[in-house]
């Protein structure tokens, strides 16, 4: 299961505090990296996918290695539709929630 409690952890977040992830032709992503990193409290959660560098994600489609909407439909809305299910706060779940078409 991709959830984890978090709240006191202690956990310190890296890397950007927000990122903008290309979201093919439904339009850029707005991602708050920080507060992902509070909430799922495991970085290989997602970058046991795909590595710790910009443009990794397009790079990855690119060289075939990743599929289209793999990141989105199997973790981003996968993760967001767990936490509902449990009762928790989730993320986004439906298109233009997430995409600046």
């Amino acid at each position: 299961m991709i959830l984890a409690a978090v709240a006191g952890s202690g956990i310190q977040p890296k890397g950007a505090e927000q990122m903008e992830l290309s979201g093919g032709n439904a339009g850029e992503v707005p991602f708050p990296h920080h507060r992902h990193q509070r909430v799922v409290n495991e970085c290989t959660t997602c970058h046991d996918l795909f590595p710790q560098e910009p443009g990794a994600i397009e790079r990855l489609k690119a060289e075939g290695k990743l599929q289209k909407k793999q990141v989105m439909n199997k973790h981003c809305i996968k993760c967001h539709r767990e936490m509902e299910n449990a009762g928790k706060k989730s993320g986004p779940l439906r298109c233009k929630q997430c995409h600046n078409s």
